[in-house]
Formats: C-alpha cells, sequence, structure tokens
C-alpha cells in the first residue's frame, strides 16, 4: 500500500502587483527604485481581495478536485484566518465536508509536511483519501508605512509574498505513490523570520503584527544546515535528478535558487521557475510548481522544501 498524489489544484487571485508597485506603495522611506525586483527576480505577486479569508483560497482550489468523499481535510498553512478555532474547520465548512479536520503549520514547508501526515494516516489504515490544501494571505502582514531603511531591510522579506490557495488530494493506492520522505530541522534558528503577533508572546500589540525577517541570516542559517537531505535523498533511493519529471523547489529568491540548484546539481530543464511572476507563494509553492510543471501520470516527481524555523524536507513520488 502507498499513499499516491492523485489530485493537485491551485488558485491564483486575479489581483496583482508588480515590484515597481510596492515600491511605490511604501510610504515614509523610499528604497532604490527596481530593487526588489533586482535582489529577489520576483516582478509580480497575487493580491487576494479585502473579502477574501486564507480559507477561501484554499476553499477555491480544493473545489478543483474530486474531494467529496475525502474521509479527512488538512488544513496546512503558514496564514490562517483567526487563531481559533482550526482554520481547516471554517474550509471545511465552506466545501460542505463533514470528514474529521484539522491544522498543520510549519511556516512554508506546511504544505509537505500536510501531505507527510496524509501519507502516514493512510499508510496506517485510518485514512483512504485525505484532502491537504492551504490559504496563504502574506498580504496582510506587510508593512507598508516604513520608518527608515533599518526597517525597510526588516520587513523586506514581506515585499516579496504572494497570496495563493492550493489543494492535494491524497489517496491510497495499491501500485505507487509517496516512496521516500525526509525530514530535518534546526530549531534554534527560530527567531530569524517571524510573524510574532496574535500569540501568547504579543497577543494585542499592532506593532508585531508584520512579517519580519534578515534574508542574509537565513540563507547562512540553511547553507549550515547543509544539503545532505536532498543528497541522501537521491543515495539511499539509487536515483538521480534525470529520473525525475519535475524537481518542484521551494523559491524565495532567484539568486538563492540559482545557487542552491547548483549546489545540488539539479538540471534547469528539471526546474519549475514560480518564482518572476507568482512571487514567494510560501506553503503553496511546491503545489504550483506541481500545477505548472510538465508530468504525466507515473512520472516521478521531487518536492524539496524549506521553511522558516528553520527546516528543510524532501518528498519523492511516483504521481
Amino acid at each position: 500500500m502507498r499513499a499516491r498524489i492523485t489530485g493537485v489544484a491551485t488558485y491564483l487571485p486575479e489581483q496583482t502587483l508588480t515590484s515597481a508597485e510596492v515600491e511605490q506603495r511604501i510610504e515614509g522611506y523610499v528604497p532604490y527604485r527596481g530593487v526588489v525586483e533586482r535582489l529577489t527576480g520576483i516582478r509580480s505577486r497575487h493580491v487576494a481581495r479585502d473579502d477574501q479569508q486564507a480559507s477561501d483560497l484554499a476553499a477555491e482550489a480544493a473545489r478543483k478536485l474530486d474531494h467529496a468523499d475525502a474521509d479527512l481535510l488538512i488544513f496546512a498553512s503558514a496564514s490562517q484566518d483567526m487563531v481559533e478555532p482550526a482554520t481547516a474547520h471554517i474550509t471545511a465548512a465552506k466545501l460542505g465536508l463533514s470528514c474529521p479536520v484539522f491544522d498543520v503549520k510549519n511556516a512554508c514547508n506546511s504544505m509537505l509536511n500536510g501531505i507527510q501526515v496524509a501519507e502516514a494516516l493512510i499508510l496506517s489504515g485510518a485514512h483512504r483519501k485525505v484532502l491537504v490544501c492551504s490559504g496563504e494571505v502574506p498580504s496582510r502582514a506587510i508593512r507598508w508605512r516604513v520608518r527608515d531603511r533599518a526597517q525597510f531591510v526588516d520587513s523586506f522579506a514581506g515585499y516579496t509574498l504572494s497570496d495563493t490557495g492550493a489543494a492535494v488530494l491524497v489517496t491510497s493506492d495499491l501500485e505507487r505513490g509517496i516512496f521516500y520522505r525526509d525530514f530535518s530541522a534546526d530549531s534554534t534558528a527560530w527567531a530569524i523570520g517571524t510573524l510574532p503577533g496574535g500569540g501568547s508572546a504579543h497577543p494585542r500589540d499592532p506593532e508585531y503584527s508584520y512579517f519580519r525577517g534578515d534574508g542574509r541570516r537565513l540563507k547562512e542559517a540553511f547553507e549550515l544546515t547543509g544539503p545532505d537531505i536532498f543528497h541522501n535523498a537521491l543515495k539511499r533511493t539509487g536515483l538521480s535528478w534525470d529520473d525525475f519529471a519535475v524537481v518542484a523547489v521551494h523559491q524565495v529568491a532567484l539568486p538563492y535558487l540559482r545557487f542552491l540548484a547548483r549546489v545540488l546539481d539539479i538540471p534547469e530543464e528539471k526546474l519549475v521557475i514560480s518564482l518572476p511572476e507568482h512571487g514567494n507563494c510560501a506553503s503553496t509553492t511546491l503545489p504550483l510548481q506541481l500545477a505548472l510543471g510538465g508530468w504525466e501520470p507515473g512520472d516521478r516527481v521531487a518536492l524539496l522544501g524549506l521553511g522558516g524555523g528553520i527546516s528543510t524536507g524532501v518528498m519523492l513520488a511516483e504521481m
């Protein structure tokens, strides 16, 4: 018995914002024109309507899949509608589902971990068809009134983020499916990228309602963690990247994607570069690349995750 990804869908809000428009919208400090696109390669990102919540984006993506008989819904996202209850309940209500539900949250690796949990529960026999979905609305946590250059740098990661929804169906299968997965974390680096408000540390202060991050320290933290988890996936399965139709990689900036692809020796033609037109889509990045990528049923795909906290993950699957 295996757990197979039998459906992938995304929802991309129609409204978009170019990097030039992002820079023009910032009040107070005036950044160098073109700095966002020059440092990240991002030309455009999606923006949800004011009346759309994270659950709406997840539900829009899920409606494109045959989810009616799902026996478990996992909402796996960095974003959420509210602290309580789990956004999975709100998403299930919007989809008309009455199955068990719960949330999985691990920054940009949320969807990958959600699929990991779905696989484990299918292999255990507890469930047969799991809907894993995500709605990312980071635009609500972007700082637009900026005091000075230091605050602009601290807020910079927010200017790369995109609002998106994604859904993946994971179903029991006798022949093919997920055949390798591995995860790691260096939790001493949790403070490098944060959205501090809403929890017990900062329950009410609006100043903590903005995403904060240090891109340079985050890159250094991932470099210290090293690429072994990804190299080991190939060594332990006896495969090379050429054996995969798509190698989906979490993308935050084109220079770092190029660096990682070079370190891991991933052929350019295996990558699906979603960043320029869609921005950093947080946890929906990997399903978005699967939706955009050119794979056929039976092909192998690789999912390489990087998340704040920090954590890394790799999953290999036959589709």
